[in-house]
């Protein structure tokens, strides 16, 4: 005979914590789906300081893309302000000696280089990059040189041909005549012009000098180039080549050392071959040497090249 077992009426069944595990795990389940799948998060109009550091590289190389086709030197420090860099000169140059150890295009590296020696310029030339400012209005009287009309905005200087300021009869102005330019028209101050080589002439090495510097921590190979006006040259791509091996620099990717200037880390023991530009003269036997200090102590010396065009 059988015999039915009843559980007393205040009896509790007792349940494991897995119940609520389970349901926490699908919960997140479900959110992660929703979040992502269903009803992703979407950015829009997102400031550029906002963005991943190679976002940031991209977006400041097109900035200097862009400088280098408009020479707007105003528009590109504005957009270079929107990634929040606390120093937008280091971060272009560091962003160029990357780009040309990484194998990136010369035209990026360049862009770079140049935007950044132009910001460098503009510090010292505070003048550079300005708004544009309205043209004086010029008053001619017989036997008296143009008088300009004092204005607040920033004078531009420029050197005329004296021959050019005699006025022929045919078109000499009246004595109460006055040239003033219509409303409309403003006038755009040209930003510095950024000094260039002569194409096709090649670079002549000017002086070769070994330099013991006991601040340099690593054996360095140092070119200066300078163009036939004696200006340094931002841009000029030296190529240096070893054993088997060999590697490409430009000037200008430094701007605080100089537009012409340029560096290449040298390994001791190892013999090095330098031609500058294209169609320029091999530079052999360079190999670091060692240097003493008055202490003794000894460290790696390095050489410095000063090229110019003839």
């Amino acid at each position: 005979m059988s015999q039915d077992y009843r559980y007393p009426d205040n009896y509790k069944p007792q349940r494991g914590p897995w119940y609520l595990l389970t349901g926490f795990i699908l919960g997140l389940f479900l959110g992660l789906i929703y979040a992502w799948v269903i009803s992703p998060v979407s950015y829009i109009d997102t400031p550029p300081a906002s963005l991943r550091p190679d976002f940031k590289d991209q977006y400041r190389t097109m900035i200097a893309l862009a400088y280098s086709a408009d020479k707007d030197l105003s528009r590109a420090r504005a957009r270079l302000a929107l990634l929040g860099d606390k120093d937008s000169i280091q971060s272009l140059t560091a962003q160029a000696q990357h780009a040309v150890a990484e194998g990136q295009p010369q035209s990026e590296a360049q862009a770079l280089g140049l935007l950044a020696a132009s910001l460098t310029r503009a510090q010292a030339n505070p003048q550079e990059g300005q708004a544009p400012t309205q043209i004086p209005a010029m008053v001619q009287t017989p036997g008296s040189a143009p008088s300009v009309q004092a204005s607040n905005s920033p004078s531009v200087v420029t050197t005329a041909n004296p021959s050019s300021n005699t006025l022929s009869p045919a078109n000499a102005a009246s004595p109460t005549q006055a040239f003033t330019p219509p409303a409309d028209v403003t006038f755009t101050p040209l930003p510095s012009r950024t000094p260039t080589a002569t194409p096709g002439t090649p670079f002549v090495l000017q002086s070769r000098q070994f330099v013991c510097d006991p601040n340099l921590k690593k054996p360095l190979l140092q070119i200066l180039v300078f163009n036939t006006s004696g200006l340094p040259v931002s841009g000029v791509q030296a190529l240096v080549a070893w054993s088997k091996s060999q590697d490409n620099f430009f000037t200008g990717l430094k701007p605080e050392l100089g537009l012409g200037y340029a560096d290449f880390i040298m390994s001791p023991e190892v013999n090095y071959t330098l031609r500058l530009g294209d169609g320029g003269q091999p530079i052999n036997d360079l190999t670091p040497a060692e240097c003493q200090t008055s202490r003794g102590e000894r460290y790696w010396g390095s050489w410095l090249l000063t090229f110019n065009q003839p």
